[in-house]
């Protein structure tokens, strides 16, 4: 499966997991991992999820379904807010990880994700881009003012 597109840009299926016991939550951490791949420019190709963290992961309905989405070759990654929603400690997640990229994937967590980066001035320009576009100049309001 290609991972890139004619244009160079990284377009990656993923699936989002997310296991928590409540719905709020499951929500809340789905939104957070759709937003790390949207980052990465990462198509999100399904949201699994299951509300019993204390299921041991392979008795967990929303976890098989990801790994027979990897298995047959609908994702490529799986995006996970926390290790602790697919294991109990770094050691497991690690080796959970190894597994994962020994059937053709990857494992990530965006629990140490930092946020979006902004470059000095880039709010000032998108706003002088967005004022183009919309053909408002403060140039010649300014000059309008003035007289």
């Amino acid at each position: 499966m290609p991972n890139k597109s004619p244009g160079g840009l990284r377009h990656v299926p993923v699936a989002v997991y997310a296991c928590a016991p409540t719905s709020l939550a499951i929500r809340e951490a789905e939104e957070r991992g759709r937003r790390y791949a949207g980052a990465r420019l990462w198509h999100v190709a399904g949201v699994w999820s299951d509300l019993d963290p204390a299921l041991p992961i392979s008795e967990r309905p929303g976890w098989q379904a990801v790994t027979s989405a990897l298995s047959g070759g609908m994702i490529r990654g799986i995006v996970v807010v926390t290790p602790a929603q697919v294991a109990t400690d770094t050691a497991e997640f690690a080796s959970l990880g190894v597994l994962i990229r020994e059937r053709g994937g990857f494992l990530v967590d965006v629990s140490g994700a930092s946020p979006v980066r902004r470059t000095p001035g880039q709010l000032g320009r998108r706003r002088d881009i967005a004022d183009a576009a919309s053909g408002w100049s403060p140039q010649v309001h300014a000059f309008e003012g003035g007289s």
